[in-house]
């Protein structure tokens, strides 16, 4: 059993409830999927689909959503002793050294590349890995046990680079290769994620209407994320992120008229708490977030969140425990397991409210 003491989340979930493929190859549309509600006053949890979204949410709330688009950041590599490998980008744009962020994964015919552990990845100082269409990557030195600076030479633009010679990130239990538009969302414009931000998937442009004839509202931040570790389990990194000023100014109209504020995934929360005041005012706000969201930390800006759900060990959960509470987060997991929800990027969700 698997267990994250701080989070108080205590179960084991089956390889089965793995969302192995889109909703909409398991039969259903994107909105089909299911929802968990949880109300962290009343300790509740309600099985719902998400197309009860609308009649769960009151006027006058707030969605926030990750308008990020998902970049194809996996490619194929080779290093000089000839051995394949993957490689993950973990940012758009380089870092303030000037350098990206990189994962080497073993390449796995048939399948998802495979995660390194660290005694047995090939990475190391000056390595270089030779990539499609004449472009390189030189390792420069370790970020993480996991994650490397590296420098990237490559024949064109690297938007451009990635559309013609890249895929989408896909992990093991994933059962084959989807096109990149299964990655993206409704409210995808501004590209730069190496993953999916997966909270948004379910949307769809009906969805989106019929929230807003009930009288909610949605606004958008920018957060491109970093490549996950479903493995490793790490703590969040930088990520660059981006809260407008007509969205801190909503944020703020909504809680002054008694309305909650509901992030649409956990990149909306770092987003929208990077860029909070002490007293819980968002103001515009952008550039790389550091920031980690424990119960301890707890959250200023924030009154309810959208998310999917996550491993017993991910480091998120410390973030969800900072929104729902220990109690209610408990409960919500163990229910999941029970009712058999699907997990990852392209299964179920859970709804935190306050009440």
């Amino acid at each position: 059993m698997t267990a994250l003491a701080d989070t108080g989340i205590d179960v084991t979930v089956p390889p089965e409830l793995s969302a192995r493929a889109p909703a909409e190859a398991r039969g259903t549309a994107r909105d089909g999927v299911r929802m968990l509600v949880g109300r962290r006053d009343a300790g509740t949890v309600e099985h719902r689909r998400f197309t009860d979204l609308p009649e769960v949410l009151r006027p006058g709330d707030l969605l926030v959503v990750n308008n990020s688009a998902t970049l194809p950041a996996a490619l194929a590599g080779r290093l000089p002793d000839g051995t394949a490998v993957a490689l993950h980008l973990s940012s758009a744009q380089p870092d303030q050294r000037g350098s990206f962020l990189v994962e080497l994964r073993r390449t796995v015919p048939g399948g998802a590349p495979a995660y390194y552990p660290p005694a047995e990845s090939p990475a190391r100082p000056g390595l270089r890995v030779d990539l499609p269409g004449g472009a390189s990557a030189e390792l420069v030195e370790p970020f993480t046990a996991r994650l490397w600076h590296a420098r990237l030479d490559l024949p064109a633009p690297l938007l451009e680079y990635l559309a013609r010679h890249g895929r989408a990130i896909r992990y093991g239990y994933v059962d084959g290769d989807w096109p990149i538009e299964a990655y993206q969302t409704v409210f995808a414009t501004v590209p730069g994620s190496s993953e999916m931000p997966s909270a948004g998937r379910p949307f769809s442009t009906e969805m989106v209407a019929r929230l807003a004839g009930r009288g909610v509202l949605v606004a958008p931040i920018t957060l491109h994320t970093g490549v996950a570790s479903p493995e490793a389990h790490e703590a969040p990194y930088a990520e660059r992120f981006q809260v407008p000023a007509a969205t801190a100014r909503l944020v703020g109209h909504v809680r002054a008229g008694g309305g909650r504020v509901i992030a649409v995934g956990t990149t909306v929360v770092r987003a929208l708490e990077s860029a909070a005041a002490p007293d819980g005012t968002v103001h515009e706000a952008g550039g790389w977030t550091e920031l980690v969201i424990t119960p301890e930390r707890g959250v200023l800006a924030v009154d309810g969140l959208l998310t999917g759900w996550h491993e017993p060990r991910a480091s998120h959960l410390l973030m969800l425990a900072a929104v729902a509470g220990r109690p209610l987060l408990a409960r919500c997991y163990a229910e999941a397991v029970h009712h058999r929800y699907l997990w990852h990027e392209f299964g179920d969700v859970n709804l935190l409210l306050p009440d």
